[in-house]
């Protein structure tokens, strides 16, 4: 362990870069199993393992990233990499969390598209697909437990699934409506506003105090200075293509419309895949109902943030409306493309709001905004749940118009009992077994795989 300075002697970085750049890498090649493992991970790391923060101040830092839109885990891997080493140490630690993902699912999303139909990707889908419907529902009952504390906000989770599901409300708009609930809700029942994590052991003394860690004095100079270069290299990538390729091209949708979903992604990648799937699908056909469900398979089983999944989305949209470029060459700029504009802003949001972060964590308001958006998140992703098993469990589904209700619901006679078994296996193993996600799937990989070859050969 590298020695600690003495408080006298403060230095920018509270341990060297190199030191803290090696544990990062290692952190991002064990960063499976969704915002849970990850948060685990650095825990074990950089609170129990190097004893770099205490117990409270990496629980605060988290309290912070769960306000934010965007993957809370990748949040805190910003927030603590800069309380180590500053804009730099930030910098590196949210890039190293998500690089392997990234370069994971650019190659899964090239082997799809140039081997997609194989029997053997058939078979290895026929187990992925169903098992994702239970590792949902299991998101669903998790984040359940959590969020649904009061009767109010069980009516809220239920009115977003409705909304979403029978009257087509934009999710942006479910997050808006449900942020002003908690807030009104908050004035009527104020312990729905009450944080969860104030008892929270402090676990290991920590190597190095809190005067060794970076921290910058707020000041409107700085918030301009980082908003500004901050939204410049956001909007960058998205002008170049426009000046390169037309407004109308594949690569300016994709940079606009996953830019949106950058900032409405309140309460995990599970709620807002709800509304990608229904705009790339049924919006921009980017990919089919069957595909979206694949790719969030793929995504389940890659390090990083779940929401690398629209990766692939722009992939395989990209790939189909390549424009003046090769397939593959738009195929692979469509997706960096999406990633950049994905968590570009997870970087901006934690480095501009760090310095104000104690004034955040004790708005009142703000935490019961959080407590209504944290409530209608479970309605969401229990639509997500709905909508992948339409699409996986039967193969026609027709869409149902009836005033103000449009709804999306499956022929009945197309049930496919394959898919069923899968999913009833993945739910005994999840629920039943206790197994993980990535374990599940592994093991519903190999059942559709052998299920595949029985039906090939009968």
């Amino acid at each position: 362990m590298t020695a600690i300075p003495e408080p006298s002697s403060r230095v920018k970085d509270a341990l060297p870069l190199r030191e803290a750049t090696k544990a990062w890498f290692l952190i991002s090649l064990q960063t499976f199993g969704g915002p849970a493992g990850q948060i685990a991970v650095m825990q074990h790391t950089l609170v129990d393992e190097k004893r770099w923060l205490g117990q409270r101040r990496f629980l605060h830092a988290l309290n912070y990233c769960m306000l934010l839109p965007g993957p809370e885990a990748q949040q805190l891997a910003i927030y603590t990499g800069w309380l180590l080493n500053g804009a730099v140490g930030g910098l590196i630690a949210g890039t190293l969390f998500v690089l392997p993902g990234m370069v994971a699912m650019l190659i899964l999303s090239a082997i799809y598209v140039g081997f997609g139909n194989t029997n053997l990707v058939d078979g290895l889908f026929l187990g992925l697909a169903p098992a994702v419907i239970a590792i949902v529902i299991q998101a669903v009952v998790r984040v359940s437990r959590r969020a649904l504390t009061h009767p109010s906000l069980i009516v809220l989770a239920v009115a977003a699934f409705i909304g979403l599901s029978f009257f087509a409300v934009p999710f942006p708009a479910i997050v808006v409506v449900a942020g002003l609930a908690g807030f009104v809700l908050a004035r009527f029942w104020p312990d729905l506003a009450e944080t969860k994590h104030t008892a929270a052991a402090d676990g290991p003394p920590p190597l190095i105090s809190d005067d060794h860690l970076h921290h910058v004095k707020p000041s409107g100079k700085r918030a301009a200075g980082t908003l500004t270069v901050g939204m410049v290299l956001w909007a960058l990538p998205i002008a170049l293509a426009a000046a390169a390729f037309g407004r109308d091209s594949v690569f300016v949708q994709q940079g606009l419309f996953f830019s949106g979903a950058a900032v409405v992604t309140f309460g995990g990648a599970y709620a807002v895949l709800s509304y990608v799937a229904q705009q790339a699908v049924n919006v921009y056909g980017w990919l089919g109902p069957g595909e979206m469900v694949k790719g969030l398979a793929l995504a389940e089983t890659t390090p990083g943030p779940l929401i690398m999944v629209v990766q692939f989305v722009a992939f395989l949209g990209a790939y189909r409306d390549p424009g003046p470029l090769n397939p593959w060459a738009a195929a692979v700029l469509g997706s960096l493309i999406t990633v950049w504009v994905t968590f570009v802003p997870c970087f901006l949001f934690v480095l501009l709001g760090a310095p104000y972060v104690e004034r955040l964590r004790h708005n009142r308001s703000l935490t019961a905004a959080l407590t209504g958006i944290t409530a209608a998140v479970v309605g969401v992703i229990a639509n997500l749940a709905a909508y992948f098993a339409v699409h996986t469990l039967f193969s026609a589904t027709r869409t149902v118009n009836a005033g103000p209700i449009h709804a999306t619901v499956p022929e009945l006679g197309t049930l496919q009992v394959e898919a069923v078994a899968v999913m009833a296996l993945a739910c005994w193993l999840i629920f039943g077994r206790g197994w993980s996600a990535l374990t599940t799937l592994g093991a519903c990989a190999a059942v559709g795989m052998v299920l595949n070859i029985i039906g090939a050969g009968s």
